[in-house]
């Protein structure tokens, strides 16, 4: 059984064990899954009520975006995991000769390289529900406008919990230049995600 399929309890158990997955970058991408259903909730407590008919088309377009998303951060969970056993993979070859080493060094650096991108994939799909927010919480029902701010928080945490795997991957790796890229386009995420996370939690605060 897939980490996707198991219950909420099961996840949090092995969360909690000693093994070493799922950990935090499945979390983030939970985190990130959880923000883009709440924002679909919005949505589909708004769509068909007479109070929102002008918003409608618009409430519809977001509520697919949405449920878009949170199938790709759903796939993200086992994408961590299976990125994280590739690094374990590598640590665990031998290095009794000089070309068993290289292989290993070689190994380990393939595989940082994909879960640095694996979760540099993960921020930005957060920051896209980040994005979603603020139209729901503009347009979205009014009985639940709460609800889109537990959205933002939520893809916005997961972000920033995706950025910080995302960080400890990339300063592991020796190649400089894609090193280096990743961490320019990581910051460029968390700082736009950051300000848009803000304002919309300030939006949805006034309208409480």
């Amino acid at each position: 059984m897939t980490i996707k399929d198991s219950t909420i309890q099961k996840f949090l158990d092995d969360l909690a064990s000693s093994a070493p997955t799922p950990g935090g970058g499945s979390a983030a991408a939970i985190m990130g899954a959880t923000g883009a259903a709440l924002v679909a909730m919005v949505c589909n407590l708004t769509i068909g009520k007479k109070n929102y008919v002008a918003v409608e088309s618009d409430m519809r377009r977001i509520l697919g975006e949405a449920e878009a998303l949170r199938r790709k951060l759903t796939g993200m969970i086992e994408a961590d995991v299976d990125a994280f056993a590739k690094v374990m993979a590598g640590y665990g070859m031998p290095k009794d000769s000089d070309a068993q080493k290289t292989a290993r060094t070689d190994a380990i650096q393939a595989a940082l390289k994909n879960a640095a991108t694996v979760c540099l994939a993960c921020a930005q799909t957060c920051a896209d529900v980040v994005a979603l927010t603020r139209e729901t919480a503009e347009k979205g029902n009014l009985n639940v406008v709460s609800d889109a701010g537990v959205a933002v928080l939520a893809a916005h945490a997961g972000l920033k919990s995706a950025a910080l795997n995302v960080y400890i991957n990339a300063n592991s790796v020796k190649d400089k230049a894609f090193a280096d890229a990743k961490l320019a386009e990581l910051e460029t995420i968390l700082k736009k995600s950051g300000a848009e996370s803000d304002q919309v939690y300030q939006l949805v605060k006034g309208k409480l």
